[in-house]
């Protein structure tokens, strides 16, 4: 495991001082900047977890995650209202991290896809809708291969999955290369949408192995990497892709291959702590039939959990989908320059997935799904009447606010269905890139028949869909009681 650590840090920190220095190269100073400080945020952070938790990997089993005061400790299966065990968890950190630089590696990689559309557009004279149908393949095999997935490795752990996954991404990414018409993207999308839905529910799972209890900042750290994925994806294609044409998509097949041996290392860990998180899975279960929900309750929740994660999605996708061409359209700024400003707001939306999933933790979850999603109401409605500057600014606000509740509301739904890690990961991974698809593909049409910005109108009230949080319940005051 030290041995991938290392890799982790030579080959992560190569990547993003050369894409450091590709912006120097062509006169941006503030991203260079952006890139590196995160960078060394992240290398402090997994240095501190060799240091500190490299006795916990070692061990062959969960143990390696916890300390049991044994003089406090109650038996597993006290009745309700016996104080609860005096347990010192700690994360393995160094799974954490790695698989926030997987998720990091397979989203930025995904993201290509979406960073790409402008050069397809011009290269085979796309409309918007048809883009919008790449997108919808891509989204539609996530969506609906995730749950299936996550049902099945709930049933049947795959250990290497992660691997296998990355595998089916790689495939895509070449065809992706290599595609000479529009039916070959549409075949290269569903391929990379079928990576992530591999990836996605296993790499969940695997976080909440190792998050020693605590989930929110695990599925924070998490989901970190693929945000930040997310926005160098469009800084790598501005500077990497764009100028080298659609077969420079090939060299990031370097980076696929060195994901596939990362996962298959963490491959190895996971199999060897499979036995030890299932019964710590019957545990959270019985906690969870402790809480007194009903099935129909808990399918109720589960509604409501997903159509604010509707919400999300479909303006999420309106932003990455034809941001830059908003952009593009209504001030007249240069693609790579309409690049560099999609990608701050990625980075935006990175930090607040980041910061979100702590605050929950300490807060509650409900409290940051409720202000993350109706309080950027007012920034949504404002953003389609604001100039290039005030875009930005507000765009950065979105998605701090927006981005927070990502881990949020998938851990709250984990709480409910503690046994079903895997289709519940799935389900709402999948939901939101389904959702995701489906609005690429329906505003697509509308910006056709009217424009992008009635589009950024339309969808600004989507944060309304909040005031749903109404109906959630209160998990941490459950608990106490």
């Amino acid at each position: 495991m030290f041995d991938v650590a290392r890799s982790v840090v030579v080959f992560s920190g190569g990547l993003l001082r050369a894409t450091a220095a590709l912006l120097r190269a062509h006169g941006s100073n503030a991203a260079p900047r952006l890139l590196l400080r995160l960078w060394r945020v992240y290398l402090r952070r997994l240095l501190v977890s060799l240091v500190g938790g490299a006795g916990h990997v070692k061990g062959a089993g969960m143990n390696a995650e916890a300390k049991v005061d044994s003089a406090a400790a109650a038996p597993v299966g006290a009745p309700v209202g016996v104080a609860a065990p005096a347990v010192d968890m700690r994360p393995v950190h160094v799974i954490l991290w790695t698989m926030c630089l997987a998720h990091f590696l397979n989203d930025l990689l995904q993201s290509l896809l979406f960073a790409i559309f402008p050069l397809l557009k011009e290269t085979y004279s796309l409309d918007f809708a048809q883009i919008g149908y790449i997108v919808l393949a891509f989204q539609l095999t996530a969506s609906l291969l995730q749950p299936m997935v996550g049902l099945f490795t709930d049933k049947r752990p795959m250990p290497f999955g992660l691997a296998v996954g990355m595998a089916s991404t790689l495939v895509g990414l070449v065809m992706l290369a290599y595609a000479s018409n529009y039916a070959a993207l549409l075949i290269a999308a569903a391929m990379v949408g079928t990576g992530s839905s591999i990836f996605h529910p296993e790499g969940s799972r695997v976080t909440r192995m190792a998050s020693g209890g605590k989930h929110g900042l695990a599925q924070s750290i998490f989901q970190v990497g693929g945000n930040f994925g997310q926005a160098a994806g469009p800084l790598l294609a501005a500077f990497i892709i764009v100028p080298l044409g659609q077969r420079g998509i090939i060299w990031f097949a370097l980076v696929a291959l060195f994901a596939i041996a990362v996962l298959t290392q963490v491959g190895r860990w996971y199999k060897a702590n499979m036995h030890e998180a299932a019964a710590r899975t019957k545990r959270e279960a019985k906690a969870a039939a402790d809480a007194g929900f009903t099935s129909r309750r808990v399918a109720f929740i589960i509604g409501v959990l997903l159509v604010l994660m509707f919400s999300k999605a479909v303006y999420g996708s309106a932003l990455s989908t034809f941001y830059t061409f908003y952009l593009m359209e209504t001030f007249s700024v240069s693609l790579r320059e309409a690049q560099v400003y999609l990608f701050v707001y990625m980075a935006a939306v990175a930090a607040g997935v980041y910061f979100g999933g702590p605050l929950g933790d300490r807060i509650g979850g409900k409290n940051v799904i409720w202000f993350s999603i109706l309080g950027a109401l007012p920034f949504t409605l404002a953003l389609p009447y604001a100039n290039l500057a005030g875009a930005v600014v507000l765009t950065v606000i979105i998605g701090l606010i927006m981005s927070a509740s990502m881990s949020q509301i998938l851990v709250y739904a984990l709480e409910l269905a503690p046994r079903r890690v895997g289709m519940m990961a799935g389900l709402f991974f999948g939901f939101s890139f389904g959702m995701g698809g489906l609005g690429a593909a329906v505003l697509g049409h509308v910006a056709d028949l009217t424009s992008l910005p009635f589009v950024f109108t339309l969808c600004g009230w989507l944060p309304a869909l909040g005031l749903l949080c109404w109906f959630l319940p209160d998990m941490r005051r459950r608990a106490a009681a």
